[in-house]
Formats: C-alpha cells, structure tokens, sequence
C-alpha cells in the first residue's frame, strides 16, 4: 500500500442523523434530490445516511475506497483508477458500459444511469478534485458533530484505536476499514457489531483481486482434471453400451439358431 492516502473517518456514535452530509454531496455535485427522502444509492445519492433497525443509530453508505479496489481490477480500460491519494475515482470517457465494476464490488457501492442516453457508472470519488486542491470532502465540511472527519489513513488508524482502547464500553471492538479486504480508506467505528446496523461486514483480510487471482489460478488444473472425469464417465458409458449391444446380439443369434433347428425337425417328420 502507498503511504500517504487520504481517508475518512466515520464515527457512528458521534452522528446525529442530521443528513448535512448528503445536502453537501449533492450539492457538491449538482444534484437536487431531498436528502430526508432518499435512502438507497443511485445516480444522484453518491452517500445515503440509513436509520439502523432499532432506531439508535445512523449509519453511513458509501464507495470504501477500497486500498486494493476490485472493481479496478475487473475494469478491462482503466476507467476505473484507485489514485495515490486514496479516492478511488470513475473516467466516464473510457468507460464501456460493461458494468463488471458493479458486479465486483463488495459492498455493491456503483450505481448505473439507466435513465441517460449516454449513460456512465456513478459513485463516490471522495471530492477527488477538493483534495487534489488541498481541500477536504464536502461530507466531512459539512459535518458539525464530529461523526465524519478527514485526514491521513494511518493517522485516522491510529485515532480509531485510541478511541477503542479509550472507551471500550462505547465502541465495539472493531475498526472496519483496516484490514478488510486488504483495508479502505473510509473507516469505520460503531458501537455494535456493523452486520447489527444492516451493514455488510465480515469479509476476509486478504485483498479480493488477490483472492480472485488465486482462483483463476486453479482454473487448468481444474480444466484438466474435468476433462479427464469426463472422459473417463464417456468411455465407460460408450463400454456398457457396447457390452449391451453385444449381450443383445448374442441373444438374438441364439433365437436364430434356435428357429432353424427346429425348422429342421420340422422338415424330417415330413
């Protein structure tokens, strides 16, 4: 992982459910959506603040900004680019239209434009251009409550385990977005586990790209081993078959031998 990637750190104890973080998305991004009426992702809701079962708690759904993203690495012309800064951002202008991002992505974070003549994948860049520029998301500009902030990924790290170490019977002991599949940069404390608030979690250490690539790996062997149960399930299945015919052919040549002696007998009494 390169050093130096930009992350953002989202407290759920912390949120109010106040949804100014949505307000400043679309707003960053020209949409006009009411962010108190919208509750899934979709083109124009790159984040979505959703109310946990038990009305305690909001949590927030985003593009992770994976540290090794998969839907980069099924991505056949580069549309999609996980930058050095951390964000992982979408080139409309190279994009097929294949849609294997969507399908690859764990947490099924990109959304399509089905509606646009000309449509393109939509998802969060993280204010790509904000940071580029020094600046900071406009989620975590607009957050009053201290529940999304913005910095440096290891010392975002650092700060959550502070905080689990600090307060233990406040957070659930577990820092999403640190190893899960090879880590993101958007980070992640809540005081239940997350699977409790609705929200995907539990997925292995190890990179999905990486993961993938080991499957495919396997693939010949596994070609090889295949063509050879089926030939083998082929070569016994046309044997039995032979064997029957034969069988077959056996007791027909013993009718036939059977009919003419007879045939015989008949012949002599005459």
């Amino acid at each position: 992982m390169k050093e130096g990637q930009k992350a953002l750190l989202i407290d759920i104890t912390l949120c109010a459910g106040c949804r100014d973080c949505m307000s400043a998305c679309m707003e960053e991004h020209g949409f006009e959506e009411d962010p108190f009426e919208v509750n899934q992702l979709s083109a124009t809701a790159y984040t979505v603040l959703k109310e946990s079962p038990d009305g305690a708690w909001y949590t927030r759904q985003m593009c992770r900004h994976c540290v090794e993203p998969s839907c980069a690495s099924v991505c056949p012309v580069g549309a999609i680019e996980k930058t050095d800064l951390g964000p992982v951002i979408y080139d409309a202008k190279k994009c097929l239209g294949c849609r294997y991002c969507i399908q690859a992505c764990p947490q099924d974070v990109p959304r399509y434009e089905w509606n646009e003549t000309v449509p393109a994948v939509a998802k969060c860049d993280m204010c790509y251009e904000r940071i580029k520029e020094g600046g900071i998301p406009a989620c975590a500009e607009a957050c009053l409550y201290g529940g999304t902030i913005f910095g440096d990924r290891e010392e975002l790290l650092a700060e959550a385990r502070r905080r689990v170490e600090k307060d233990p019977d406040i957070y659930y002991p577990h820092i999403c977005g640190d190893e899960e599949l090879g880590g993101s940069c958007v980070i992640i404390l809540s005081p239940v586990p997350l699977t409790d608030l609705g929200v995907a979690d539990g997925f292995p250490s190890r990179p999905l790209p990486e993961l993938t690539a080991e499957a495919l790996a396997r693939v010949p062997g596994i070609v090889v081993m295949g063509g050879a149960l089926l030939f083998a399930i082929s070569w016994i299945t046309r044997r039995r078959d032979e064997v029957a015919r034969a069988e077959a052919e056996e007791v027909l040549e013993l009718h036939r031998v059977g009919d003419g002696s007879a045939k015989e007998e008949v012949d002599d009494v005459h």
